[in-house]
């Protein structure tokens, strides 16, 4: 029986790095996969995950109102399909980790989502939130503070590495934008730029 996993961290641990890797090991062996980016991130370009070492792949860009579903059951039309893989999870909707939920349960193809658990206020995004009650198996994929301790949360800076406690949720940006850092770092907005 197929499962949805999740996979968490902060940003700069390596995700998209991983996603690209479980996707090549899958091709490698001849077998297709199906890679999902939300359509709001276009850093890599347009339906492309990209990771900060250089690895990059072509996939299907979805919105908040896509199938997940569907899109995957049109594509198995065409040819098996060994495994889905999402990027950026945390910008999926409920409803849509239902369905990727509905891929692994009825159709027997392991999904595998790789994304943020909370944004830089530290509350979760609808995506993320949806995966830790629904997933079968959570992995945290760690990573580090400035100070050495583990970074389990992330921090929205200004162009002077100041912390910005407001704002909306979702803004696109790497690290220009954002530090990871352990939680005391987090209550006391310090990014350890200098």
């Amino acid at each position: 029986m197929a499962k949805t996993y999740f996979y968490y961290s902060a940003m700069n641990a390596g995700k998209s790095t991983i996603l690209l890797q479980s996707s090549y090991n899958y091709r490698e062996r001849g077998m297709h996969t199906v890679l999902f980016t939300p359509d709001i991130d276009t850093r890599g370009g347009p339906g492309r995950i990209s990771s900060r070492i250089g690895l990059s792949a072509e996939a299907i860009a979805f919105t908040k109102t896509d199938d997940l579903n569907a899109r995957v059951r049109a594509e198995i039309d065409r040819q098996p399909i060994a495994c889905v893989l999402v990027d950026e999870a945390q910008f999926l909707t409920r409803l849509q980790v239902q369905q990727l939920t509905d891929i692994a349960d009825l159709l027997d193809i392991p999904v595998l989502c790789y994304g943020l658990r909370t944004d830089f206020q530290g509350n979760l995004f609808e995506g993320s939130a949806a995966l830790l009650a629904w997933a079968d198996d959570l992995n945290e994929i760690k990573t580090i503070c400035h100070c050495g301790r583990k970074a389990t949360m992330v921090l929205r800076t200004d162009a002077h590495g100041h912390a910005l406690r407001e704002g909306a949720q979702i803004e696109i940006g790497g690290n220009e934008r954002y530090v990871s850092v352990c939680r005391l770092h987090f209550k006391e907005g310090v990014g350890g730029k200098s």
